[in-house]
């Protein structure tokens, strides 16, 4: 083992002392002088005493104050890196037991976010853009190093406006993700309040109302039978009739009975039904899954983006047939709507203020899933909606 040599020239008040050590742990640290404050922390790669004085010189000539620590190994730069990631990298290509390449992966795999300067001598072009292309911030050769440290000036600021770009990215996800969980409780919440409001209004008004009717039956046969007596008790009747069915069909709108008790295959059959006996317009549905029920936010999700669906074909299409597929393979459920009407474009698929599709994208998403729209001019639209089946369902289809 060589002995330890100590570099000490300095200006009285600037940087640094150097300590360069041989062996498997070759390492030179630089420590600031006091009262100069915070040092800029820097890792050098590199082999050759006067380069390092001559880099610490450049970069003290330029007004910074560094504390730098020297590496040869990749044993000793791996051991850094680790220890305490710098701010700064700054490396030789040319090294006796690795090269600057090697660094460079190190570098990526432990510290991606830290700025990587190649400074070293002959570097062929094709190796420099081959190392930019592998993340190298920047390098400077050696016989130009009046490029240095406005090349460390650029990649410091550079890395700060990452950093505080990653920050306002992770901010505005969190931001995301809370307002996603919030959204998904008031859709939960919400499904539990029509739910409850679809019970209450058909059990309690529809009781009612029977009652009602059967009070005014007995009432009729109590009253003398003039025909203008007999004929309002009628009329009065038949109003209660269409009442009772006007609840019926609101409670139906909040919250399909069938949905809950027979699941959503059966559901969407009973709302395509529902859709072409109202508007007219054909609709075909075929239904290619297993015989079993999904998770209840799943089937309501499905259920809810289906009725929207149908809601803008009756709104927008114009259409004269629609075809609907519901199908499943191991691992996604498949909801496929497709219309012959005038087609979606671009511009209302991305519209802000195409309110419709964009709950129906947040639907599909609260529950893993995506759903998609393409249209056609004169040629239909065609709605597909994909969700992740879990893995207790898909264990259980496949033991089927």
């Amino acid at each position: 083992m060589k002995p330890v040599e100590k570099i000490t020239a300095r200006p009285a008040g600037t940087v640094l002392d150097a300590v360069i050590v041989d062996g498997p742990d070759h390492l030179a640290e630089e420590r600031p002088a006091p009262g100069t404050g915070d040092a800029l922390r820097i890792l050098l790669v590199e082999d050759s005493p006067p380069d390092v004085e001559m880099i610490r010189h450049i970069l003290r000539d330029a007004g910074r104050s560094v504390s730098v620590i020297v590496v040869e190994t990749r044993e000793a730069f791996e051991a850094e890196l680790s220890r305490r990631p710098p701010q700064l990298i700054l490396s030789d290509y040319w090294l006796p037991t690795f090269d600057g390449s090697k660094a460079l992966a190190i570098a990526k795999r432990i510290a991606p976010h830290i700025p990587f300067i190649f400074v070293t001598g002959v570097l062929g072009e094709e190796v420099a853009i081959e190392m930019l292309k592998e993340g190298a911030t920047d390098y400077v050769l050696k016989n130009r190093l009046t490029r240095l440290a406005p090349a460390v000036s650029r990649a410091l600021r550079e890395s700060q406006q990452r950093r505080e770009r990653e920050q306002a990215e992770e901010k505005l996800q969190r931001s995301h993700d809370q307002l996603r969980a919030l959204t998904g409780r008031l859709q939960f919440v919400r499904e539990e309040e029509r739910a409850r409001i679809a019970r209450e209004v058909h059990d309690e008004l529809g009781q009612a109302l029977t009652g009602l009717k059967l009070d005014l039956a007995w009432l009729a046969g109590k009253l003398p039978g003039t025909r203008e007596v007999q004929g309002k008790i009628k009329t009065m009747s038949a109003h209660i009739d269409e009442t009772i069915h006007a609840i019926r069909r609101i409670a139906t709108e909040l919250r399909p009975g069938v949905l809950d008790s027979l699941g959503l295959a059966a559901a969407i059959e009973w709302q395509a039904a529902d859709f072409q006996e109202r508007t007219g317009i054909r609709c075909d549905v075929r239904i290619e899954v297993a015989d079993m029920s999904w998770d209840k936010d799943v089937s309501t999700a499905c259920f809810r983006i289906f009725q929207e669906t149908l809601t803008n074909i009756i709104r927008h299409a114009n259409a004269s047939r629609v075809e609907v597929r519901l199908a499943q393979d191991e691992q996604e459920l498949f909801l496929t709507v497709r219309d012959n009407g005038r087609g979606i474009s671009e511009r209302e698929i991305i519209h802000t203020r195409s309110i419709g599709l964009i709950g129906m994208k947040e639907r599909a998403a609260q529950v893993g899933g995506e759903v998609f729209f393409f249209g056609l001019p004169g040629r239909g639209t065609t709605v597909s909606l994909r969700v992740p089946l879990p893995a207790a369902v898909s264990h259980e289809r496949s033991h089927a």
